[in-house]
């Protein structure tokens, strides 16, 4: 039974994706910010959850312990800050921090497990708003740290253990609290093809970026 470790796992497309991994007989971590959120959802779910701060750097270590060894990394949890770069550069910082350097510094705290298990799938949850080939027309920092994570993705493969595999993977525009009430796609819909990628896809997939299971250009 593999462990999956999700963060930001308490709410949207990474509470649909443990759902979904739960139905398939995984054994799941969900990670959260927010301790009641985290337990909350962890209850209504069925499954364990660690506090998992990704601005919080010290939070990272103790959260991989408690999770125990994990099989599938799927680094979900992101922040969406529209303000300017220029006039408030913060918002970079921060969005780099949490979607790009934090899920850096997860992959490398789990990857001992991973090697020595000769085997793991790490799925970087990104956007098209991230992708060159669509313009990179997320606002503020968002694009950028999810351009860069795009990269990560792109590039790791070369220096991961055999048998670990890496990908991205964009959800579409979904109907969560960062997505909007206007959005046309369900958590579940977002969720398909990260689910997919940690469990169905070939083995040899690394290094990838991924929609509705599909094969996309950076």
């Amino acid at each position: 039974m593999p462990r999956a470790l999700i963060t930001g796992g308490n709410r949207g497309i990474g509470y649909a994706m443990a759902q979904g991994l739960l139905v398939r007989g995984c054994d799941v971590v969900i990670g959260a910010r927010d301790a009641q959120a985290g337990a909350k959802a962890a209850t209504e779910l069925g499954c364990d959850w660690v506090h998992l701060d990704l601005e919080d750097a010290a939070s990272f270590a103790p959260a991989i312990e408690a999770a125990g060894g994990v099989d599938i990394l799927i680094n979900n949890a992101g922040i969406l800050i529209e303000d300017s770069m220029v006039r408030h550069p913060e918002g970079l910082r921060r969005s780099m921090q949490v979607m790009f350097h934090a899920p850096f510094e997860l992959i490398l705290l789990c990857l001992p497990h991973m090697e020595q298990a000769g085997q793991g799938r790490i799925i970087n949850v990104s956007s098209g708003w991230g992708a060159y080939d669509e313009g990179m027309e997320g606002p503020g920092g968002y694009g950028v740290a999810k351009a860069a994570l795009n990269a990560l993705s792109f590039a790791l493969p070369r220096d991961l253990p055999p048998g670990v595999t890496v990908n991205a993977m964009c959800p579409g525009w979904v109907h969560t609290r960062m997505g909007g009430a206007a959005a046309p796609g369900t958590p579940e819909q977002g969720a398909d093809t990260g689910i997919w990628l940690a469990l169905d896809a070939p083995a040899d997939v690394t290094g990838k970026f991924f929609r509705n299971r599909r094969e996309k250009a950076w």
